[in-house]
């Protein structure tokens, strides 16, 4: 019943926002389409274009159905370009939960009054969102830990009661996929059940703050001795699956560009080292933060620290493997070599596409997303942008892309966005071909194979001096082995022999015995 009237709710805001012709522009003629029409000469009419009908209505439906929209939004290579527009400007806006509530939620969690732990402890939060909210506060040293003396730190809290929440309405989006997927075929296009499935994974993974711990525990480890991120660290101890105790780090918002300006940032340099900054997580490492909007990110005004990023909220992260790395940075340099014939192999070769796909035929493909980039500067291209064109394409030739690689593309479109915001005239291609190159050398040149000899030198080392005795070992093994095959066909001739030579005693009996009995009855005629 709880459902029902949570889906009786969505239809009735979907009416109230004037979305329902919508739906019935897409759904087949029918009876369905006719009792829609109907409910729609009732619908309030509006002016506002479809994209912000669609965001209005999810931002009435609560903060689940906001961060679907969030997320939904950077799948550009499935929605219209006017939709993906309005549902990137969904916020989170959703008021804290009690003082008291946190309070209780973090001392059940660590186990110790508050008072215990922290010298001061901020009850009203500094950050709320649909998941989880932040407050701050001052550690006390205890025995075990005499280096936490007076130490600032953020805590983050899960939300109280979220998870029936999530569910309810995960299962009620699975629900309405599975309907536009019966009664629209443009809505099949759209893939709404993997998108559905892709949102409830995020935010499963999100409910779970150790992972976040731990994402930001390996992100941090990475670029420990950089000079332009800064990860704050955990505090192991003080972190739990529904709450986790950071060092809190000082700064102001990317998003507050006149307080960075005023505080003299020299924004070109932040520009390109944000560019930087992601290129390293991707290629050097293969994991970055996925999640890079405004609000995680700040920038430190502290002396020692000035003008360095700081991230935040590591719930989403993405992980490439090393196929994954070279697949992308091949890609790159071909498009920006205009070698579309090496773009067409690239995609053949990763196995994404039917092995009877035309190479000319491909090519022909990205020429045609590719070229008219070319009529424009470089510093004007959007690798992100590229980068879906070239999914979009894909589509076309039967590619599933992977899902790490759709996570990368909205996450490279974040960060182009938020680096030509800062410097409107970045050379984006310029700050990362750099960083492109010297990946590739690492793994394809001959530092690639020198740096691979020296991480299997260990190995080896233990291999090496094992070696004679391994071959001795092998051509001893051989040796029996052959001996045992000339064994096995010996017995194997002699066997045949003996068949043979009773085949033929007994063709000879046979015969002889035939030979007797005519002579006998030859014999007895006479």
């Amino acid at each position: 019943m709880r459902r029902l009237a949570r889906l009786c709710f969505i239809f009735f805001t979907a009416w109230r926002y004037g979305l329902l012709p919508l739906l019935r522009d897409n759904l087949k003629p029918g009876i369905r389409r006719s009792l829609l029409s109907v409910l729609c000469w009732t619908s309030p009419s509006s002016d506002l274009p479809r994209g912000a009908r669609i965001r209005l209505t999810l931002e009435a439906l609560g903060p689940i159905f906001v961060k679907f929209g969030q997320v939904l939004s950077t799948r550009r290579d499935l929605l219209p370009e006017d939709i993906s527009d309005e549902l990137a400007k969904l916020q989170d806006q959703v008021p804290p939960f009690s003082n008291e509530e946190s309070r209780r939620l973090i001392e059940e969690a660590l186990g110790q009054p508050i008072e215990e732990i922290f010298v001061s402890f901020d009850a009203s939060p500094v950050a709320s969102a649909s998941v989880a909210q932040v407050h701050f506060g001052i550690l006390r040293s205890t025995e075990k830990h005499p280096e936490w003396h007076h130490r600032a730190v953020a805590i983050k809290v899960l939300r109280p009661g979220i998870l029936p929440v999530i569910e309810g309405d995960i299962a009620l989006m699975y629900d309405l996929a599975k309907i536009i997927e019966r009664t629209s075929e443009d809505g099949r296009r759209l893939k709404p059940r993997e998108n559905v499935a892709e949102f409830d994974t995020y935010l499963h993974d999100e409910l779970d703050l150790m992972r976040e711990a731990a994402n930001a525990s390996q992100l941090r480890r990475y670029f420990k001795d950089s000079k332009k991120l800064m990860i704050p660290e955990m505090y192991w101890d003080l972190c739990h699956t529904n709450v986790i105790v950071m060092e809190r780090m000082e700064g102001i918002s990317i998003g507050r560009s006149e307080e960075l300006r005023a505080a003299g940032v020299d924004f070109k340099k932040l520009a390109a080292d944000g560019v930087e900054i992601f290129f390293t997580q991707v290629f050097e490492y293969g994991f970055f933060h996925a999640d890079m909007h405004p609000g995680n990110i700040m920038i430190s005004l502290e002396p020692e620290t000035f003008g360095r990023f700081i991230s935040l909220d590591f719930g989403i992260v993405g992980a490439l493997s090393e196929s994954d790395k070279n697949y992308l940075a091949l890609n790159f340099l071909a498009f920006f070599n205009r070698d579309y014939r090496r773009v067409a192999e690239l995609h053949i070769e990763s196995g994404w596409v039917p092995a009877n796909t035309r190479v000319e035929e491909l090519e022909g493909a990205v020429r045609s997303v590719c070229e008219p980039y070319f009529d424009r500067p470089l510093k004007e291209i959007s690798l992100g942008i590229v980068l879906m064109r070239l999914f979009q394409t894909s589509r076309r030739f039967k590619v599933e892309i992977q899902p790490q690689l759709t996570l990368l593309q909205k996450t490279l479109l974040n960060v182009e966005g938020l680096a030509r915001q800062l410097d409107p005239d970045l050379d984006l291609w310029k700050t990362a071909k750099p960083i492109l190159e010297k990946w590739i050398s690492q793994q394809l040149g001959w530092r690639g194979l020198l740096d691979g000899l020296k991480s299997e030198a260990p190995a080896w080392a233990k291999i090496l001096p094992t070696l004679p005795r391994l071959i001795a070992e092998s051509l001893a093994q051989g040796q029996k082995k052959e001996q045992n095959g000339e064994l096995e066909v010996l017995k194997a001739l002699l066997q045949q022999e003996r068949r043979t030579h009773r085949l033929i005693m007994g063709a000879l009996l046979f015969a002889g015995g035939f030979l007797a009995g005519i002579l006998i009855i030859g014999l007895g005629i006479y």
